[in-house]
């Protein structure tokens, strides 16, 4: 009997799963989804941050403007208050006293005429005209705030028509210098004003501007609404926010429309609020439309990915099967079924490593067929061959254990490796073996086997044909003593064995002159 060590092994190639492919085409979908996710995330912040920043320079523009236009109109009522208590006044000529009293504020475009009501609200001075009829506005609410209110200051009235369009009135106390109130000076702002204003800029869809009396009572907005005129909203979330915060933004329902808003407020003078908003819906709108682009383009990905995916999955579990079928070709002997020479060959090698590594025993079965080529010869191939599948199902039967590899060593030869099997235990399972083959052959009348047992415990000094030497010499003796029959291998046959291994590994000496 002759065999050869295998010195090494081809290294398999990396092949990639089916199952792999998938995990990481779902893992790339993901990671993509998630980084597109958080971009269209940055976008919508983008989208809110540009929003609240062009609502608060609108707002921050109105409320300049209207603030530069109050304090004009107020610079003039407080001239008018001032000048009032001058004693010379009441001595001039009423011509001359209206050049001193009026200045151009008064006559200028949306703004109403400065009337002078005394401490009983009968109208004293107009500045329209030199003989003011007579008119008594001691019921008018900003006549009686500046009654009864000394602090009142320039004091914003609600929006009413009175003497012409709508308008609100801005007035002012007149006291004398030992405090007492002395009458009202009075004048207005049109609405018309606010909607020249507004009409300078280009509003969007959604947008929205307000501008609020400090008790929440709306004098105008944008677009314009004639019936919210006069109306307090000083209940509404947003608009309580507004009138005692100096400056900020929130996300609200609106107070007209009842639709999410975002909110941006800022004081145009102390006694008025402006507001800019916009709808939410209007806000995301550009977003929404660069969203579902995306996100389109995003699913046709996923989609194309996903098939292509399943195509070459389908393509790699074929080409799985057909390379587990040809292993299995190129390490199964086509007859019997069990491992070939060199799936045995390799197995052998892997498993005295891990012995060697574990310190455990390894059993080895060298099993012949007894008279086999005298058999074979009167009976032909072909129930040589029955005999020879026979044997290979009682090993088959007998050898269950998953690490154990059972295979057809050449010929009539079989071979069976028993990774962490002891002697006694190796040789149970060769009468096992034995034992089938034998109630086999007895159906039958076909043949018997002769088993070698042999089991070693590697050391880093020998190596795995030392087990096959031993095995090997067991079975001879098999043989010699009358076949049909299990052999184990003594203490000096594996001495011996695993000293011819060694010398064998040894290089050749030269010899000395």
């Amino acid at each position: 009997m002759r065999w050869t060590r295998r010195t090494g092994r081809a290294k398999q190639p990396w092949r990639l799963s089916a199952r792999t492919l998938i995990s990481c085409s779902i893992s790339t979908i993901i990671g993509f989804s998630a980084i597109c996710a958080s971009v269209m995330v940055d976008l919508r912040r983008g989208e809110e941050v540009r929003a609240r920043q062009a609502l608060e320079n609108m707002a921050a523009s109105i409320a300049a403007d209207i603030s530069r236009n109050v304090e004009l109109y107020d610079l003039s009522l407080r001239a008018v208050a001032g000048n009032l208590l001058l004693p010379e006044i009441h001595e001039v000529s009423k011509p001359l006293r209206q050049l001193i009293l009026f200045d151009r504020a008064s006559t200028a475009r949306n703004f109403g005429t400065i009337q002078v009501f005394d401490a009983q609200g009968r109208l004293m001075i107009d500045s329209a005209t030199l003989d003011p009829r007579p008119e008594d506005r001691s019921d008018a609410d900003f006549f009686q705030v500046h009654r009864d209110r000394p602090d009142a200051g320039l004091y914003v009235g609600r929006p009413a028509q009175h003497h012409g369009p709508s308008s609100i009135v801005l007035s002012r106390r007149i006291s004398t210098p030992d405090g007492r109130f002395a009458g009202v000076v009075a004048g207005s702002l049109r609405l018309s004003y606010f909607r020249d204003l507004f009409g300078s800029l280009t509003l969007g869809p959604g947008d929205s501007i307000t501008v609020f009396r400090r008790d929440g009572t709306l004098i105008v907005s944008a677009p314009f609404d004639p019936d919210a005129i006069g109306r307090n909203l000083a209940r509404a979330p947003a608009v309580t926010r507004a009138l005692t915060e100096p400056t900020g933004w929130s996300s609200s329902y609106g107070a007209l429309d009842d639709l999410p808003r975002l909110l941006v407020w800022r004081n145009g003078t102390e006694p008025l609020v402006v507001v800019a908003s916009k709808t939410w819906e209007s806000v995301y709108a550009y977003w929404r439309h660069e969203a579902m682009q995306i996100g389109a383009m995003m699913l046709a990905l996923i989609v194309f990915v996903l098939a292509a995916t399943q195509v070459a999955a389908r393509e790699i579990q074929l080409r799985t099967k057909v390379e587990t079928r040809l292993e299995q070709l190129a390490t199964t002997d086509p007859l019997t079924g069990l491992k070939n020479r060199r799936k045995f060959d390799e197995t052998i090698e892997i498993e005295w490593r891990r012995a060697l590594r574990h310190h455990a025993p390894l059993g080895l079965l060298m099993i012949d067929a007894d008279h086999f080529k005298s058999y074979n010869d009167n009976h032909g191939h072909q129930a040589g061959d029955q005999v020879l599948v026979g044997i290979a199902v009682c090993i088959s039967d007998s050898v269950r254990r998953a690490g154990d590899c059972a295979a057809r060593y050449g010929g009539e030869e079989f071979a069976v490796l028993l990774p962490g099997t002891s002697d006694a235990d190796a040789l149970h399972v060769a009468e096992t073996i034995r034992t089938k083959v034998a109630i086999w052959a007895g159906e039958a009348g076909n043949t018997s086997v002769s088993i070698g047992v042999a089991s070693i415990t590697p050391s880093r000094d020998t190596d795995w044909t030392a087990l096959m030497n031993a095995a090997d010499r067991a079975l001879y003796m098999a043989k010699a003593a009358g076949r049909n029959r299990c052999v184990a291998a003594t203490v000096p046959s594996l001495a011996s064995a695993a000293s011819l291994a060694a010398c064998r590994r040894q290089p050749p000496q030269r010899n000395r002159v």
